[in-house]
């Protein structure tokens, strides 16, 4: 969990009563010795006015891990994503053949790829390879040059076999570029209003997708249309069951999932789904899954609740009574904030950040009582809804809240997070649509290769400041703890890998106490690079920019090593991991 600093008391986050009071015993002489060697800090004298500078500068944090067992153990795709269906609508699909899209794609993986969001219940599908193409805004030559560009290279890549990858050409690209452009115009003005037009995915559109989901090493988890009805406003599964026995017949290997948001239907087309009606849809697709013999045993996950307030937890509620045996994991989806915030302290602030927890233990208590035990996906996140924010949901600023959300969903068993999106659609993507990583692309290849799915309880004990009368001092330092990826083969079995959220605007002191005194430590510091500070589209790891190779090759992640017993300075407003080396941790040689 996230360590509470703002008490003076010590806190000991372990069960083990024979651990935590050997681990009490040392924290305390620890905390003792720097009481009696702070004799550089002096109490200002009364009446002297100015800011107390030296106090929280010479602060320091004493950190431990208990490392003899994992309080959660999650799915090694923990760290996954999500592609929204407006894909097909702007022209994307056609491009996700990139050698470098599916080359930062890959770095991602294993983790899931979920094709769905808002326009998932507008999707129909049409078993036809050459589907007319959308001609957008713009003179008809331009429009043909572009879509014979489109024809050659489908041709180009039906001639190869296995992963299917091409090098589009800059033109190509640019053209494409402007008739997104235009698309999104449209897309937001269908949001603004309420009102959505259809949109075919084709059989070649589902090729092109689970191409690259094949080619990344993704698993693809598809969406379907729950807002087709019937007179009887029963699901009309016609189409469903056109694309399952498509898929089967090519062998595609893919988990679903039905509607998005069912609790928002009626603000945003006008109808409602109850949770009765909804659980007999999720069933019926069940059986369809059980009738097409290559999908009998296929996963199916539901009911993408939105953000639990009232009516969201009042449909959960249903939903589970009624089927939740029928889904392998329950998903919901959470958002931070609206898309009209506007300055970068919107995204620092404590409280906002202390949100998901009470949303998910809101979640958490619905699901137990219905099926204790019960994976739970945490789907669609993103730091603001409604495509997020220029210059703001795809800076390094965002990047506290993407982490902060990782570590608080470990830290409280949700199974997996499905970060929205990986690429194109609006402002809180991954990667841009020069297919250039962003801040929080490096965050999450990062986490990837060094945080696993072990997760470990972390004890923390500081010399703070009180509050003062009125005033909560809330935690601005977030400690969080996983065993090292195992398939990080640069660290051994038995390593474990800190990832701390400094949002102070001074710098912070952490000793490391305990089972990890004295141990040789290697940091990647994340800090935004160049002069735009937490606008910054750009990140430095220990002060070199991180920068592709080429479009098949990824920069050197390279650590500094910090020397045993040197205590951790964590410059303010900062991201750090540190992977704790050779402690040969009991809860992670398994």
């Amino acid at each position: 969990r996230c360590c509470r600093l703002s008490s003076p008391r010590l806190m000991a986050l372990s069960s083990g009563k024979a651990g935590s009071s050997l681990w009490l015993a040392s924290v305390a002489l620890m905390v003792q010795s720097v009481i009696s060697t702070s004799s550089t800090y002096r109490r200002p004298a009364p009446g002297g006015g100015g800011k107390r500078t030296g106090l929280m500068e010479r602060t320091l944090i004493l950190l431990d891990v208990n490392t003899r067992s994992p309080v959660q153990v999650l799915n090694d795709n923990f760290l996954s994503l999500q592609l929204d269906p407006s894909i097909i609508k702007d022209g994307w699909l056609d491009f996700l053949s990139s050698k470098r899209l599916v080359t930062l794609a890959r770095g991602l993986s294993p983790a899931y790829l979920r094709f769905g969001g808002k326009r998932t219940d507008f999707l129909q599908f049409h078993n036809r390879k050459n589907h007319a193409k959308f001609r957008g805004p713009g003179p008809d030559h331009y429009l043909k040059n572009y879509e014979d560009d489109i024809v050659r290279s489908d041709i180009a890549l039906d001639k190869q076999r296995g992963c299917k990858l091409v090098n589009h050409p800059d033109m190509m690209l640019e053209l494409q570029r402007e008739k997104a452009a235009q698309m999104q115009l449209v897309l937001l003005k269908e949001q603004l209003s309420n009102l959505y037009s259809n949109i075919t995915i084709t059989a070649r559109s589902l090729d092109k997708l689970y191409n690259f989901a094949e080619c990344a090493g993704l698993h693809l988890v598809l969406g379907l249309n729950a807002l087709q009805r019937s007179p009887d406003f029963s699901w009309n599964s016609s189409s469903a069951l056109s694309l399952l026995k498509y898929s089967a017949g090519k062998k595609y290997n893919i988990s679903w999932e039905l509607g998005n948001e069912p609790n928002g239907y009626r603000s945003m087309v006008g109808q409602t789904v109850n949770s009765t009606q909804l659980a007999k849809d999720y069933t019926l697709l069940r059986t369809l899954l059980q009738s097409v013999r290559y999908y009998n045993r296929a996963h199916l996950y539901g009911p993408n609740s939105g953000l639990p307030r009232k009516n969201a937890i009042l449909l959960l509620d249903g939903f589970m009574k009624n089927a939740g045996s029928v889904v392998d994991a329950v998903t919901w989806q959470h958002y931070y904030m609206d898309s009209r915030v506007t300055k970068v302290e919107d995204f620092l602030k404590t409280r906002l950040l202390d949100t998901l927890t009470e949303q998910i233990t809101k979640v958490l208590k619905v699901v137990n009582s219905h099926a204790p035990g019960k994976k739970v996906w945490l789907g669609g996140v993103g730091p603001a809804w409604a495509g997020g924010t220029n210059n703001l949901s795809d800076t390094y600023a965002a990047g506290f809240l993407w982490l902060n959300t990782l570590g608080m969903a470990a830290m409280q068993g949700i199974d997996v997070v499905l970060r929205h999106s990986f690429f194109d659609y609006g402002y809180t993507h991954l990667v841009d649509q020069h297919f250039n990583p962003l801040p929080d692309y490096w965050f999450s290849l990062v986490f990837k290769r060094l945080v696993g799915p072990r997760v470990l309880a972390v004890r923390v004990a500081g010399l703070q400041r009180k509050p003062r009368p009125g005033r909560v001092i809330r935690d601005k330092l977030r400690i969080y703890a996983h065993c090292t990826s195992f398939h990080n083969h640069n660290y051994v079995r038995g390593s474990i890998t800190i990832y701390i959220i400094n949002l102070h605007r001074s710098r912070k002191k952490i000793k490391l106490a305990g089972t990890l005194r004295n141990k040789t430590v290697h940091q990647y510091l994340l800090q935004p690079y160049g002069t735009d500070g937490l606008h910054a589209r750009s990140v430095q790891l220990n002060g070199e920019k991180l920068l592709m190779v080429d479009n098949e090759t990824f920069p050197e992640l390279k650590p500094q090593t910090l020397r045993s017993g040197r205590t951790i300075a964590m410059p303010p407003m900062t991201i750090g991991f540190y992977v704790i080396k050779n402690i040969n941790a009991y809860a992670c040689r398994r």
